[in-house]
């Protein structure tokens, strides 16, 4: 029974989640993170340093939350990845503004505009952001002609030489990947690394970059037994956390469809988010998580 229970152990895997908070921050490990920003970026990526970040600190509720990383590759390019466990109303301006602050964090006044560094954000999702067929979306600036359909190409002087520049070259990339809508066979790398995001598996046979590497660096039965109590109880608390806000959801909608017949739909609805809410606070959510869920103030949502 126990040589049985040791196979298993051995077959799986440390969520990536954990790995990127916990192990993939080491130099030794950045094999792992290569492979997987190989993949996702469709080009080779040697990442050099780790850069400090909010979310390079730990924090009490980042289970709940987010967990990211902010690299530097071998070009000088900055690389964010980030995993986000549970839904966040306004994700796309926290991504946008995240860009946005990598940008300006990695100039120094009175330094020439040409010394702002490109950025690839990365965006891991466990929750529903839209709808959409597929479960990658790439997203980027282009400059278009509206009447001829061509890619504006701009010149610009670099040690006395002209220089022509696409603004993709430049501008920030961002990839969504929703790890939920993977339902498919593994046929590619790319499959295979979503595969391993969604449910933990890595096939024995793997070619894909990082994977091979992650089979020995990321092994569940590799830990230690209190690192591994630690690590399952970091499972339970994004299940129970799931639970806890879809249960709170579709108990407010329930209840906001009810007040809408009476009040009138918007009144309803604005009723059931306050009711999502409540249920929210009354399991123990905390208010910028709730906050972050039913687009409610914080100020509301301490009142309730």
């Amino acid at each position: 029974m126990e040589e049985m229970e040791r196979k298993k152990l051995q077959d799986r895997y440390i969520r990536f989640d954990w790995a990127i908070k916990r192990l993939l921050r080491q130099k030794a490990n950045f094999d792992v993170l290569d492979g997987f920003l190989t993949v996702m970026l469709s080009e080779e990526i040697k990442i050099v340093e780790i850069l400090e970040s909010e979310g390079n600190q730990e924090s009490a509720d980042d289970k709940f939350n987010r967990v990211d990383i902010k690299a530097l590759n071998s070009k000088g390019e900055i690389i964010l990845v980030e995993i986000q466990n549970t839904r966040e109303l306004h994700y796309l301006e926290r991504i946008l503004y995240g860009v946005a602050k990598a940008i300006t964090e990695h100039i120094s006044i009175g330094e020439g505009y040409e010394k702002i560094k490109k950025v690839y954000s990365i965006s891991i999702l466990y929750f529903d952001i839209g709808i959409g067929t597929d479960y990658i979306y790439h997203g980027q600036n282009h400059f278009i002609g509206v009447h001829t359909g061509d890619h504006l190409r701009v010149n610009t002087r670099e040690r006395d030489v002209i220089v022509s520049h696409l603004p993709a070259e430049i501008f920030p990339e961002y990839i969504l990947v929703r790890v939920n809508e993977f339902d498919k066979v593994a046929l590619t790398p790319l499959d295979e690394w979503i595969e391993y995001l969604k449910d933990g598996t890595i096939r024995p046979d793997t070619t894909a970059p990082g994977l091979k590497e992650a089979r020995e660096k990321l092994k569940y039965y590799s830990m230690s037994p209190q690192e591994r109590l630690i690590y399952d109880r970091h499972l339970d608390a994004i299940m129970i956390q799931n639970d806890v806000i879809d249960t709170a959801k579709w108990e407010g909608r329930i209840e906001g469809i009810a007040e809408g017949e009476a009040k009138g739909k918007a009144e309803g609805l604005a009723e059931g988010m306050r009711q999502v809410a409540s249920k929210m606070k009354n399991t123990g959510v905390d208010i910028a998580t709730i906050a972050k869920c039913t687009g409610l103030s914080e100020e509301i949502i301490r009142s309730l």
